[in-house]
């Protein structure tokens, strides 16, 4: 399939470019906001708010009828004085419809439309205890927002209206110079469907940052879903072992060099019915240079006896592509390599990222996909974002166009 007519990709823009038009409207008003976000902190603590509107469009080839979702995120959290140490937070969390709905939210039974993962529910999101009256230690426990690196494996999928959120206890010391280690236990995940999975899963990060070029992260998962209501989850179990080294190095005042270099072995483990052991490999190197950012990566995610590389708990979005064709790695691995331009021109944040997917050895190509952001903050508080993805398939899933036009409010 070609690329779409100037008039046809017009037409799924107009939505989003409707947000666009609200900018400087939004920019300012963004000076009026200050006085608010003065009000709601204190002795007493701080509220915090943060809400989001977005219309997303999705339209695939596969005889689904085209998928229109507008939705509004709200969450409303609050976050007590520290007293001796412990600090508390609560959140709630909640995604409405407003406006158009004809959309597969994965729990609405509208299976005829393409899906949107963004479910009306209201949840709650973060609701934990920390503990900081020990020297270089912080701990924290209850439900809470897990990131680790750069989300790959562990994240939070902040792209989605419900966020990813963790019932765990994690601890984190910085006793030894340059050196962070992170550790924490997972005995629940709420996902982005607001539908809570059992498990138990101990995760260690350990970060060294002395080095004069770069950081460098070694890691352990070992996750264990044990939740014995779905245990088609159990093929999810699996132990993962990485070194991650990212950094960047300064040639002149207006220019820095890029590069990333990772590798990680991952393998089944406890109740997973498979016996797999596959690899992950992620290189990139690019270049900074006034207010342009090149860069060029392969990512390659191996299988072995049908199995691919897993990363059930990372942002997925943020990586292969926003079309979301490969949230699952396919049987006989992927390989993405990408290209991506970045600008920053009057305020604002321009990216376009290309895509060429392969099977893990490169034989059979799956597919295309071309990407394109526009976004920009206004002060602290505002920011507005138009989005879009065109995946091309070749021998791997379906044809497939997705628009975003998004604003967001948080204090």
């Amino acid at each position: 399939m070609s690329l779409p007519s100037p008039a046809a990709a017009g037409r799924r823009l107009v939505p989003g470019l409707l947000i666009v038009a609200l900018i400087p409207s939004v920019g300012r008003s963004d000076d009026l906001l200050h006085p608010v976000a003065d009000a709601l902190q204190g002795e007493w603590g701080r509220i915090q708010a943060d809400t989001r509107y977005r219309y997303e469009y999705v339209d695939e080839e596969n005889g689904r009828e085209e998928a229109h979702a507008s939705t509004l995120r709200l969450r409303l959290g609050y976050l007590t004085p520290r007293f001796q140490g412990l600090q508390g937070y609560a959140e709630m969390e909640g995604n409405w419809e407003v406006g158009p709905d004809r959309y597969n939210s994965l729990r609405n039974n509208e299976t005829g439309r393409s899906v949107v993962a963004d479910p009306q529910e209201t949840e709650l999101n973060q609701l934990w205890v920390s503990f900081n009256a020990v020297p270089d230690t912080f701990i924290k426990a209850g439900r809470q927002r897990i990131i680790y690196d750069n989300h790959r494996f562990i994240g939070n999928v902040g792209w989605r209206q419900l966020e990813q959120t963790y019932d765990a206890v994690r601890l984190t010391n910085n006793s030894i110079p340059d050196l962070t280690a992170d550790v924490a236990f997972l005995w629940r995940v709420q996902n982005i469907l607001s539908r809570t999975v059992d498990m138990n899963s101990p995760l260690l990060n350990v970060a060294y940052t002395g080095l004069p070029f770069g950081k460098l992260t070694a890691y352990g998962y070992w996750l264990d879903y044990d939740d014995r209501r779905d245990s088609a989850n159990f093929a999810l179990s699996s132990q993962t072992y990485g070194l991650r080294f990212d950094g960047g190095y300064a040639v002149t005042d207006k220019v820095k060099l890029l590069y990333t270099a990772e590798y990680a072995r991952q393998m089944d483990y406890q109740r997973n019915p498979n016996d797999y052991a596959t690899d992950y490999y992620h290189f990139m190197g690019g270049v900074s240079a006034y207010s342009v950012t090149l860069k060029g990566a392969i990512e390659n995610l191996t299988a072995d006896n049908g199995v691919g590389f897993r990363t059930p708990l990372a942002t997925l979005h943020a990586f292969q592509g926003w079309a979301d064709k490969f949230l699952a790695t396919p049987p006989n691995g992927v390989r993405d390599v990408q290209a991506s331009v970045g600008i920053n021109l009057w305020g604002a944040t321009l990216l376009g990222v290309y895509h060429d997917f392969h099977d893990e050895n490169g034989g059979v190509r799956y597919g295309q996909e071309f990407d394109a952001l526009l976004t920009r903050t206004f002060g602290k508080h505002v920011s507005v974002l138009l989005k879009y993805a065109y995946y091309d398939a070749q021998k791997f899933s379906i044809d497939t166009h997705k628009v975003w036009g998004q604003v967001a409010l948080n204090f």
